[in-house]
Formats: C-alpha cells, sequence, structure tokens
C-alpha cells in the first residue's frame, strides 16, 4: 500500500535526522577558530561545541577537554544545550510511538488501525516539532557566529567560523521536519464505510396526520 510505504519512508527519515542530530549535539565542531586579521597562525585550531573544546595542532595531535563548569557557560551555550537535549528525547518517544502506530507492526494487535493511525500521527508531529526545536539552536548559534565574525568590536583572536557541525546539524534537522510530515501524512485513519441495511424494518410508512380514508 502506498500510504504503508510513505509511512516507513517517514519513519526512516526520522530516524536518520535523529541519530545525525545526536552526533552533531555531541561533536565539538560547532565553531571553529577564524583566521582573521592580519596575522594568521595556522599553528593550532581551536574547535568548540556545546559540551567540549578541542585543540587541533599541526602535529596531528588532538587535546579535548570538557566545560569545567555549566553555569559558567554563557546563556546561549546553557539554551541550546537544553533544546538539543529536549529535541532528542522527544526523537526517542516519537520513534517509540511510531513504531507503535506503523501500519507493519502488530504491537496493538489485529484490528486496531484507528489506534494505530492516532499513534503514528502524534508519532509525525512530535517527529516535526523535534525538527523545529532542534534547529532553533543550529541557527541561533550560526547567527552569533556571522555576527561576531563582521563586528570590528570583536578582537580577531576571539572570532570563529561556522563548524561542519552547524551544516550537519541544519540536515539532521530537515530530515526530522520531512520525516514527521511524510509520517503524519501516510497514517491516514482508515475510512469509514456506511453499514448497508437489508430488509424492510428500517423503514417506516408513517400514517397521514387525518387518518385513513
Amino acid at each position: 500500500m502506498a500510504s504503508t510505504g510513505l509511512q516507513l519512508l517517514g519513519l526512516l527519515l526520522a530516524v536518520m535526522g535523529w541519530v545525525g542530530g545526536a552526533l552533531v549535539c555531541a561533536a565539538p565542531l560547532w565553531r571553529v577558530s577564524a583566521f582573521a586579521g592580519g596575522e594568521i597562525v595556522i599553528a593550532q585550531v581551536l574547535w568548540e561545541g556545546l559540551w567540549m573544546t578541542c585543540l587541533s595542532q599541526s602535529t596531528g595531535q588532538i587535546q579535548c577537554k570538557t566545560y569545567d563548569s555549566t553555569l559558567a557557560l554563557p546563556v546561549s551555550a546553557q539554551v541550546s544545550r537544553t533544546l538539543s537535549v529536549l529535541s532528542l528525547l522527544f526523537c526517542l518517544f516519537a520513534l517509540l510511538l511510531g513504531v507503535a502506530g506503523a501500519k507493519c507492526t502488530k504491537c496493538l494487535g489485529e484490528g486496531a488501525y484507528s489506534s494505530k493511525a492516532r499513534l503514528a500521527r502524534v508519532a509525525g508531529a512530535l517527529f516535526f516539532f523535534s525538527g523545529l526545536l532542534y534547529l532553533i539552536p543550529i541557527c541561533w548559534t550560526a547567527y552569533a557566529v556571522v555576527r561576531d565574525f563582521y563586528d570590528p568590536k570583536v578582537a580577531a583572536p576571539l572570532k570563529r567560523e561556522l563548524g561542519p557541525a552547524l551544516y550537519l546539524g541544519w540536515g539532521a534537522g530537515i530530515l526530522l521536519l520531512v520525516g514527521g510530515a511524510l509520517l503524519n501524512a501516510g497514517s491516514s485513519p482508515p475510512g469509514v464505510r456506511a453499514t448497508p441495511t437489508f430488509g424492510g424494518g428500517g423503514r417506516s410508512n408513517p400514517l397521514p396526520v387525518g387518518g385513513t380514508t
């Protein structure tokens, strides 16, 4: 059935977006040190993420260190952490609902088509909402990086460039949006068919108001 294929495609894209979003959340490649200013130093490259910073040297050595204190981080970093984790948790919950509501599974038994359709539609909506939620810290971080890069008041050593994790994060968010939309579209409830009535019991011939002749 076409709707079943659409449902499975949406679930597959959403799972790919969820896995990609988890990798992006853990990767320390959100911001990379920018080579701006008169002096260009390529001996060391600083990578910054939500949970740690890494220093890559020209010799090939990479040293990573987690942030010492969560409360000492900027508000933008704390909010980005919270939104990313919430988005991934919503995706996990949506995945459980999507598997239970998929037409090719028998988690709810035979004949529970309406209940499975409702679960699948809720899962699609959750995936779509998670995609929007995940794109907020990605776009927020990208805006802050671009703003500081072109701000003349920010010193050159403090300027950063867009890291590869941001581009992957945009891709993961789009997969969640498209996957949620396809899952919702392919989970339409089954049509309700009218039950025919056999025999003459369903018909009635009312008598005239004035009585019989």
